[in-house]
């Protein structure tokens, strides 16, 4: 019995041996067992076409070309960077074409006078403040005008132009685009207990120039006083304004 299990166990050895040999011999030749992960055909083939390169060798037709320029090309690409700097002068020139139309198209500041030829006027009687005339020009003609200075008024047969204020100088010349208007407020009286005062009945307005002490050479037009119309020379005429609130403050 002993000597039958030596047997078994040397049989059973001897067979272990053999196997080992074989599965060993089957993995040098390549041609049996499992590929590890990562190395199989399909997968290496995908790696040559994205490297450009074929199963001979050589480079693949569908390969992914590079977008990286020669030192040649990149020197030549820089022409069309240039051309664009060529066009930003081009709008620079367009600028100074578009001053130059500025200067001599409709954007030319005006120095037209505004006169009883190419303006209307008209005379209100106002509750407040009190004592007050408004008077209104406004623009009729086709072209801006400019409302100089202020309005040079006479009462009717008076020797002397009703006295202007000062204080209401506006900052800058009213310029009136066509229908638009400009304000002067009249204060009739300084003193209303003054018995210096002279019922009116007319009005004469003279035109301002640019130059104050000049002539637009036009004749003033001729306005009738509301009913009831008193003034004496305490009294004075604002400078033109673009609003009439700011008229009517003085």
């Amino acid at each position: 019995m002993r000597n039958n299990r030596i047997r078994t166990t040397a049989f059973a050895a001897t067979a272990l041996l053999a196997a080992l040999s074989l599965t060993a011999c089957s993995g040098d030749d390549g041609t049996a067992g499992t590929a590890a992960p990562g190395t199989g055909t399909t997968s290496g083939q995908s790696r040559a076409t994205d490297t450009g390169t074929g199963t001979d060798g050589k480079p693949s037709d569908n390969a992914p070309r590079s977008t990286a320029r020669p030192a040649s090309d990149a020197s030549q690409g820089s022409t069309p960077n240039t051309g664009s700097g060529a066009g930003s002068g081009s709008g620079s020139g367009s600028g100074k074409n578009g001053s130059t139309t500025g200067t001599t198209g409709s954007s030319r500041p005006t120095t037209t006078a505004c006169i009883g030829e190419n303006t209307a006027l008209t005379l209100t009687k106002v509750s407040r403040p009190i004592n007050h005339l408004l008077l209104t020009m406004t623009n009729t003609g086709s072209r801006a005008c400019n409302a100089y200075h202020a309005p040079k008024l006479r009462f009717d047969d008076a020797q002397a132009v009703f006295p202007i204020l000062d204080d209401s100088r506006p900052q800058a010349v009213v310029t009136l685009a066509p229908g638009r208007s400009a304000y002067a407020a009249i204060l009739l009286t300084g003193d209303v207990e003054t018995n210096d005062q002279y019922k009116g009945t007319r009005l004469a307005v003279h035109f301002s120039a640019k130059d104050p002490s000049g002539d637009t050479g036009t004749a003033p037009d001729e306005l009738t006083l509301p009913a009831d119309t008193y003034w004496d020379d305490k009294g004075f005429v604002t400078y033109w304004q673009s609003d009439m609130a700011d008229a009517l403050t003085y």
